[in-house]
């Protein structure tokens, strides 16, 4: 997996050959990743947006009492929090109104679309965490060519024999080559 450090630009659209939109969300590099590239599957990492304090009904999506009946001002109160003497607390963990927002968010399934490595920017599929300009952590697996496998492979192996040197044997060369023998030893008998 690599890591990589962006900074969110802004939320746009595009449009694919057969007429269908996808949201996008513009990102921007200090040092563009040369292994980068559009269909690479990722992972986003960062900070929402703070909303502040905020009630039971926008931070947990209570229903709220009911709008007539004698319900007076508690139309947005949270309700009751717990028992009487017993348990004589309230439990660890109780939905409350607090600080919502503000905490690291990983968004997952997101995939590239289009890179600019001119202008070091990249549009990724759907919304990521944060406000305009907050930084992000991308996380990826680098999607291996089949040029860079073989720009791996050690030079003897790569290289053809030279006449005279006899071809070295690997262990599945062996057993695939008793297995060509012993088929041909009962086609004979046969």
């Amino acid at each position: 997996m690599k890591k990589i450090e962006a900074r969110k630009l802004d939320m746009a659209q595009v449009f694919t050959e057969d007429g269908n939109v996808h949201p996008v969300t513009a990102v921007s590099f200090e040092e563009f990743p040369t292994d980068l590239t559009p269909g690479t599957r990722i992972r986003v990492v960062g900070i929402s947006k703070g909303k502040g304090f905020s009630g039971v009904m926008k931070r947990h999506g209570f229903k709220g009492m009911p709008a007539t009946h004698g319900r007076s001002t508690k139309g947005r109160a949270p309700g009751s929090i717990g028992g009487t003497t017993t348990p004589g607390r309230v439990y660890r963990g109780k939905r409350m109104a607090g600080r919502m927002g503000g905490e690291q968010v990983t968004i997952q399934g997101l995939s590239v679309l289009e890179v600019d490595p001119e202008s070091k920017t990249a549009k990724i599929s759907g919304a990521l965490p944060g406000p305009r300009l907050s930084g992000l952590t991308i996380i990826y697996e680098p999607q291996v060519s089949e040029q860079s496998v073989a720009d791996n492979v050690p030079p003897e192996e790569n290289q053809p024999q030279a006449e005279g040197n006899p071809p070295v044997e690997t262990p599945e060369a062996k057993s695939q080559e008793e297995g060509v023998k012993e088929k041909e030893e009962t086609t004979n008998e046969s």
